[in-house]
C-alpha cells in the first residue's frame, strides 16, 4: 500500500440540507502502470507526432485544430470552444449530497475512481457527526461534484473511520447485462454438480489479503528495466504456453479440481483450529 500524497487534488465542501463541512479530496488509488516512450531505432531518441491532414500532406498548426462530433460516416458536426463555455457545468465547489441509500443497492460495476475525503480544520465536528451518522444507519450518499470542469456522479461513504467518495458511471453508460450474456435457454445443473461446485469453492475460501496478489508483468518488466540499466546482458527463456485445454466431463473437472485444492484448504483448516 502506497503512502498517501500530501497535496489535495480538489478542495470545497460537502452539503447536505443546510449544513457545509469544508473537505480535500485526496487520491486514493495510483495505478502503477509501465510506461514506455517510442524511440527512434537509430539514435534512441523519443520520437515526435506531428498532425498532419492527409488530404493535402500537410502539417496542421494547432491554430488551424478544431473539434468535431462525428454524426456519420464522414460527417462531423463542428463543436467550438464557444459551444463548449455554454454547455459546461457550473462551476461549484460542492459536494451536493442528493440522496441517502444503502450501499448494497449500489452494483460495484457502477463505481470508477476512489477518493479520500478529509475536512479542513474548520469542518472536523460536523465531518464526524456525518460520518458517524451514516456509519450508524448504513448509508451511502449520493451526489454530483464538478472537477475540472466535468460533472460527476458519486457516492459518498464511510471507510474504516474516514469518508470516501467515488465517482460513478451514470446509468446510459453502464451496457446492459442481458443484451451480451442471454439468459434464455439455462443449462440444467444437477445436485451432484452443485454439491462438489460448493466444496471446491470452500476449499479455495480464505480472507482477501490485498497484498498476496501481485502485477507479475510489472515487476518482470522492472526487473528487466533495472538489470540493463545496470549494463547486465538480459537474456530470458520464454516460457511455455499453456495448450488449450479439451472440453472434459464437468463432475470429473470439479472432483479432480477439488482434489487439488482439498490438501490446501485442509492444511489452512488445521492450522486455524490449531
Amino acid at each position: 500500500m502506497q503512502k498517501a500524497s500530501t497535496r489535495p487534488i480538489w478542495s470545497g465542501s460537502i452539503n447536505f440540507g443546510l449544513v457545509t463541512i469544508p473537505v480535500r479530496l485526496f487520491t486514493a488509488v495510483r495505478e502503477q502502470n509501465v510506461h514506455f516512450r517510442s524511440l527512434h531505432d537509430q539514435d534512441k531518441v523519443p520520437l515526435k507526432q506531428k498532425m498532419y491532414c492527409p488530404a493535402d500532406g500537410k502539417e496542421v498548426h494547432r491554430e488551424h485544430i478544431v473539434k468535431g462530433y462525428e454524426i456519420a460516416k464522414d460527417q462531423f458536426v463542428v463543436i467550438s470552444q464557444e459551444d463548449l463555455e455554454k454547455a459546461a457545468p457550473k462551476s461549484t465547489k460542492a459536494i451536493e449530497i442528493q440522496d441517502f441509500v444503502d450501499l448494497e443497492e449500489i452494483d460495484p460495476l457502477y463505481f470508477d475512481r476512489p477518493y479520500y475525503v478529509a475536512p479542513k480544520p474548520e469542518g472536523a465536528k460536523p465531518y464526524k457527526l456525518l460520518l458517524e451518522a451514516m456509519e450508524k444507519k448504513k448509508k451511502v450518499g449520493i451526489a454530483k461534484v464538478v472537477m475540472w470542469t466535468k460533472e460527476y456522479l458519486c457516492a459518498l461513504r464511510p471507510m474504516d473511520g474516514v469518508l470516501c467518495l467515488e465517482t460513478m458511471h451514470f446509468n446510459d453508460e453502464v451496457v446492459d447485462k442481458d443484451s451480451v450474456v442471454p439468459t434464455e435457454g439455462k443449462a440444467r445443473i444437477d445436485e451432484r454438480e452443485m454439491k462438489v461446485a460448493q466444496q471446491l469453492i470452500d476449499s479455495l475460501t480464505t480472507k482477501f489479503k490485498p497484498e498476496k496478489y501481485h502485477d507479475e508483468f510489472r515487476e518482470k518488466i522492472m526487473e528487466i528495466v533495472e538489470r540493463k540499466a545496470a549494463g547486465e546482458e538480459v537474456v530470458t527463456r520464454p516460457e511455455e504456453e499453456d495448450r488449450p485445454r479439451k472440453a472434459t466431463n464437468l463432475i470429473a473437472a470439479l472432483e479432480a479440481s477439488l482434489a487439488k485444492a482439498r490438501p490446501q484448504g485442509t492444511k489452512a483448516r488445521r492450522r486455524k483450529s490449531a
